[in-house]
């Protein structure tokens, strides 16, 4: 590994240490506590497909801080933070918000970005993408069809077969 990636690792360690006061890490403090956040989403389901129309306030309520500040505030977490670095390729990449499955781990590949990226979702239909034109440009951001939630976004320099590279916040995802 080259001096400059170590370099950025250890820089984003410790901004993610000293983050633990805020609520970026107090979402990754429960988990390491043991409590699993999926059981007070009455919203999250493996097999429910029908699309979801929930307030805003009522997501505050029941998602962790973290997830609901990516989710449904455009949030974006630091790079090298995600719990997926050198994920397996078993089981399905799931909305953290709802369940919705995403993305097949076999299209995942290593971008160097620090965000977890796939060539291509299960299907067109499980993710919408739409225009965001933050940060002083336009860039297609990746949504939950199922319940809305932001994802991260769809650029055109991936691998082949699809050439696209889905850069997706872990936060927002879960492998079951």
């Amino acid at each position: 590994m080259d001096m400059h990636k170590l370099t950025t690792i250890a820089i984003s360690a410790s901004l993610f240490l000293l983050g633990c006061g805020s609520s970026t890490g107090q979402g990754h403090m429960a988990e390491a506590q043991g409590q699993d956040m999926t059981t007070k989403n009455p919203y999250y389901s493996t097999t429910d497909t029908k699309k979801l129309d929930v307030s805003l306030a009522e997501w505050k309520k029941i998602l962790p801080a973290d997830l609901y500040s990516v989710a449904f505030e455009k949030g974006t977490e630091r790079p090298f933070t995600g719990k997926f670095e050198g994920a397996g390729k078993d089981g399905e990449y799931r909305c953290a918000v709802c369940g919705y499955a995403l993305f097949d781990p076999h299209t995942k590949f290593e971008s160097g970005t620090g965000w977890p990226s796939f060539y291509q979702p299960l299907d067109k239909e499980r993710v919408a993408d739409q225009a965001d034109r933050s940060a002083g440009r336009v860039r297609d951001e990746v949504i939950c069809a199922r319940c809305g939630a932001h994802l991260g976004h769809v650029f055109d320099d991936g691998p082949a077969p699809t050439g696209l590279r889905y850069c997706i916040n872990a936060v927002s995802l879960e492998l079951e």
